[in-house]
This record gives structure tokens, C-alpha cells and sequence, in this order.
């Protein structure tokens, strides 16, 4: 899929992706106390944009004082990126009036839409891979862009159907979208292992698709396994071979901003972080291993 010369290409000043790495959290109101108790040593978190775009109130209060000690990145649900309803323009005045308060590293949706003809369905439904999909979806990219004058970042989702009659693969529609919109990505690994193994295509091929200086940010979340398909739940810890792939990752792209994603059976704070920490040391082990090995036998 070359690139096309219609599609308008914003001016950023800064390059594709921004050299930042390190390791978070996703912030959850059961881990507000425990935050505030005892700081974990993690890097950042990432909150709900759809969680915090209110006038007031306790969230937001929480907010404020734990973006006092951490910065954090901005991961929204409702932009409905690949919807055929007009992009909403109040929620992107609240995203931006948030972006402003807060100042997150980034600001990340997913590629998908959510709804249509006004109704909300609520769920991140998949995109048919086409070329009049890809053309639709890079102008609205455009447009949001423009509007919070950054880079976004577009999360691949886990899907369970397909359309017929695409273009394209997911990858190669994904990586040409961030070529032409000129925007970023964020790899959810666990979401390749699951839709992988829903529609039987390889995940190495996925991640050997992804264009590395556009992958800002890594997903990781735990699933349930049904059997004959797999279910993106994020109620679990990652499974074994979400980490797999997540060092298959690391090797093919190098560091990038990982985090992992709990939204149910939420476990106390200092479970995540040690689960997270697994995530560092996968990375040490492939940049370092001398210092991974010693820090082994330690």
C-alpha cells in the first residue's frame, strides 16, 4: 500500500516517536490510597481521559495530587476514530481543556469506532481493512491533531469477527495509518496474542510489521481463555505467552513505554508493581544480560 499524495500530512516539531521509556501503571480509583500512602516505584500512569473530563470532584482531586509526583499519558475510549459520525467536537474540547490541566506525556485512543447514527454502542468494534477506510480514518486523525495540535497514539483493539473483503492485513493497515496521519502507535501485545489466536494469523508477523520509530507505548493485560477463542478481559495477570511475545517485542523494537492494564479483580497496588517489574527485567535481559544474569544470582 504505497503512500498516497492527497492525504494532508501535519507539521509537527517533534520527531515520530518521543524518546521516552520506562514502565506504568494504569490509575485505578481502588489504588488512590495506597498511592498516596506509599508511592509505588513505577514511572508513570495512564488514566481513563473519559474518567477525569468532569468540572470537579473527588477524582479529579486525586488527580491533581498524584500528577504532582508522576507525570501520566491520557487513554481514551470514545474518540470513535473509525466511526462514520461526525468526530465529536465537545468531548475534544474536554480532552484538550484536560490535556492542558494535566500536560500528559501523550494522549492515546484506539483504532476502532464505537458507534453510529449518535448511539454510543460500548464497545471498540474493528475496521474493515480497506483503502476507503484508510482514507477516512487519516483524515479524521487529521482532523483530532489538529485540533489538540499534538501526535495521538491509536491502540490496536483485540477483535473476535472480521470483515470480508479487506484490502489489507490489520498490521499493514495500522503501520500505513501512522506513515500518512503522521501519528503514533500503541502496541497492546496481549491484543495481538488474542486476536491472533481468534483468526489464526501469526502475532510475530504483527509485531514484525510495526514500524519502530512509531510505537510510543506497549499494553500488556491479562485475558480469559475460553477454549476456542480468547477474551481481551483484563480481570487476570498476563499470561505466559503474552509475555512471550512481549520479549519477542522488546527484541524487534527495543524500549518502549510499557505498562499493564488491570480493570477487574484488581489487585492490591504492590501486585502490579511486581508484575511490572518482570516487564523490566525482560528489557535489562535483552539490552544488558550481563547485569540481568548477576542481578539473577544475586
Amino acid at each position: 500500500m504505497g503512500a498516497r499524495s492527497d492525504i494532508h500530512t501535519p507539521t509537527m516539531s517533534t520527531p515520530p516517536r518521543i524518546p521516552i521509556a520506562g514502565y506504568g501503571l494504569g490509575l485505578r480509583p481502588a489504588h488512590y490510597e495506597e498511592i498516596a500512602a506509599t508511592p509505588p516505584a513505577i514511572d508513570w500512569f495512564e488514566i481513563l481521559t473519559e474518567n477525569y473530563l468532569v468540572p470537579g470532584g473527588r477524582p479529579l482531586q486525586w488527580l491533581d495530587a498524584i500528577r504532582r509526583d508522576y507525570p501520566v499519558v491520557m487513554h481514551g475510549v470514545s474518540l470513535s476514530i473509525g466511526g462514520t459520525d461526525p468526530l465529536d467536537r465537545e468531548y475534544l474540547s474536554e480532552v484538550a481543556a484536560l490535556a492542558r490541566r494535566v500536560e500528559p506525556l501523550w494522549i492515546s485512543d484506539h483504532l476502532c469506532w464505537t458507534g453510529t447514527q449518535g448511539r454510543n454502542l460500548h464497545d471498540l468494534l474493528p475496521l474493515p481493512f480497506t483503502e476507503a477506510a484508510l482514507d477516512h480514518v487519516v483524515r479524521r486523525v487529521t482532523q483530532v491533531q489538529d485540533t489538540l495540535g499534538r501526535r495521538i497514539l491509536l491502540e490496536n483493539v483485540s477483535s473476535y469477527v472480521s470483515f470480508a473483503g479487506g484490502d489489507c492485513t490489520e498490521w499493514e493497515f495500522l503501520a500505513e495509518l501512522a506513515q500518512r496521519a503522521d501519528c503514533l502507535i500503541l502496541l497492546d501485545v496481549n491484543n495481538v496474542h488474542v486476536s491472533a489466536f481468534n483468526h489464526g494469523f501469526d502475532a510475530r508477523t504483527y509485531i514484525d510489521a510495526m514500524p519502530a520509530d512509531r510505537v510510543q507505548q506497549i499494553h500488556l493485560a491479562g485475558h480469559s481463555h475460553c477454549g476456542h477463542w480468547i477474551v481481551d478481559t483484563h480481570d487476570a495477570p498476563v499470561a505466559e505467552p503474552v509475555w512471550d511475545l512481549y520479549r519477542y517485542t522488546a527484541e524487534r523494537l527495543g524500549p518502549v513505554a510499557t505498562m499493564i492494564e488491570r480493570d477487574d479483580d484488581i489487585p492490591p497496588l504492590a501486585d502490579l508493581v511486581t508484575e511490572l517489574d518482570r516487564a523490566r527485567r525482560i528489557v535489562t535481559s535483552i539490552l544488558d544480560p550481563e547485569a540481568a544474569a548477576a542481578a539473577a544470582a544475586a
